[in-house]
């Protein structure tokens, strides 16, 4: 199974290095998690999706936004009856937070749509509350809300957001904030300028949703 790395012994707190100590102490000492931080196994459950493991969970479904013109996997969606969560993984300095700069992005593409993007503070710091007026499948017009967090990790940055219930509610115990908190952000060695996004891969049982 999917664990959390031992946690060292208290005589032996002095040899744990300080982003080791910041993360315990910080958003993430519940998740989600680094691929340095879990011991992973053969029939640990996890789904392999390149830069992310992500546990299935009864009630949510996996789907893959794949670009139509390129046929890459942009982002993962897990699904529910009571709302989604959409993951994207990018790569960030070993030392510094793009999600900064990300949200600024977020919120002036928001205001180009004639939408609305207010920051606050939640469980993984600032976030975005965003309003926006969406076409509906029949063709009328609707509100949408949703939540935009980014969750720095080492060398990383997870962009979730949050639609349906999780987008106005936080709940420790819900199924999309619970598998929010069990995602793994497999960063790799390999050189990625900051900002850019991690590799993700379709695994045979994920549903295809095109872009455009």
């Amino acid at each position: 199974m999917f664990r959390r790395r031992k946690a060292e012994e208290p005589d032996a707190v002095d040899q744990v290095d300080e982003a080791e100590l910041a993360r315990r102490s910080g958003p993430r000492a519940d998740g989600p998690w680094d691929e340095s931080e879990v011991e992973r196994s053969e029939d640990d459950g996890r789904v392999d999706l390149g830069s992310l493991l992500v546990t299935p969970a009864e009630g949510l479904e996996l789907q893959l936004q794949v670009d139509e013109a390129s046929g890459q996997v942009v982002a993962v969606v897990l699904a529910g009856a009571e709302g989604a969560v959409e993951l994207r993984a990018f790569a960030a300095p070993r030392n510094g937070d793009v999600w900064d700069a990300v949200r600024r992005q977020v919120s002036a593409e928001v205001a180009r749509m004639g939408g609305t993007a207010t920051e606050h503070q939640g469980p993984w710091g600032t976030e975005l509350t965003v309003s926006l007026t969406m076409t509906t499948p029949d063709g009328g017009r609707a509100p949408q809300t949703s939540r935009v967090v980014g969750i720095p990790g080492p060398r990383w940055l997870l962009r979730a957001t949050l639609f349906g219930v999780p987008a106005v509610e936080y709940r420790q115990d819900g199924a999309v904030e619970t598998a929010l908190r069990d995602v793994v952000v497999v960063r790799g060695s390999g050189p990625v300028p900051p900002g850019d996004p991690l590799p993700l891969t379709m695994p045979p049982q994920a549903r295809r949703t095109d872009t455009a």
